[in-house]
């Protein structure tokens, strides 16, 4: 079973309609997947709003789990905390905040303002992670990614590094944009192998991890 926290549709630069990446997903024999536009201040509502109808409906008549969700995307890092406040009023299912990658101009403090916030869920492809970085995720209950994507990947060695040593929880996420972007089992084990962690760390990466942000995801539903 596969579990990916971080895709896109073309609600915001995906080439596909959240219901047809859930199905893709499906048939890519995904359990569970987030769909986490990015977004900002002016178009977070319509997104959420938008996936909330998608997902319910996709759920309703397929078995999978499909979570409602955005990625807060180059905004002003003191602007973090708020927006993940406001993003889960609105009743984003999960939420995650496009890091500090090596090959894009991420406002530096991004990171930091992500993982001292605790209605964050995952710290996506986090470029140079520092290790009070990595030691506030733990703190604060913050997952940071090991990504698949092109380009972002160039420091999943370094990220593995500094949050082994902290003791962060790690997820693999593929943050697909097209559908040859969804993960595989074979890929996801690929991706977690070459980023250098251990056969014994990739298997919780990839089944215990997931399973424990899906009942924090579950219980906020149930509140």
């Amino acid at each position: 079973m596969i579990y990916d926290f971080h895709t896109h549709s073309f609600l915001s630069d995906g080439e596909l309609s959240p219901v047809e990446l859930i199905r893709r997903a499906l048939i890519n024999q995904y359990a569970a997947i987030g769909v986490t536009d990015h977004a900002g201040p002016g178009n977070m509502r319509r997104v959420i709003e938008e996936l909330i109808m998608e997902c319910r409906i996709a759920e309703k008549y397929w078995n999978i789990f499909a979570i409602p969700g955005v990625e807060l995307t180059h905004v002003p890092a003191d602007s973090i905390a708020d927006l993940a406040k406001e993003a889960r009023r609105i009743g984003a299912g999960l939420v995650v905040v496009h890091g500090e990658t090596l090959v894009e101009p991420v406002e530096p403090g991004t990171n930091l303002a992500a993982v001292s916030c605790n209605n964050v869920d995952v710290l996506a492809h986090p470029g140079l992670l520092t290790p009070e970085e990595a030691k506030l995720a733990v703190k604060n209950g913050v997952f940071i990614e090991v990504t698949a994507r092109g380009g972002h990947n160039t420091s999943n060695g370094h990220v593995v590094k500094i949050g082994r040593e902290a003791g962060v929880k790690f997820l693999i996420n593929s943050d697909t944009h097209r559908p040859d972007n969804l993960l595989s089992d074979k890929w996801v084990s690929n991706v977690a192998l070459g980023s250098g962690l251990s056969a014994a760390e990739a298997e919780k990466v990839l089944k215990e991890n997931p399973l424990e942000l899906l009942k924090r995801i579950e219980n906020r539903r149930n509140l």
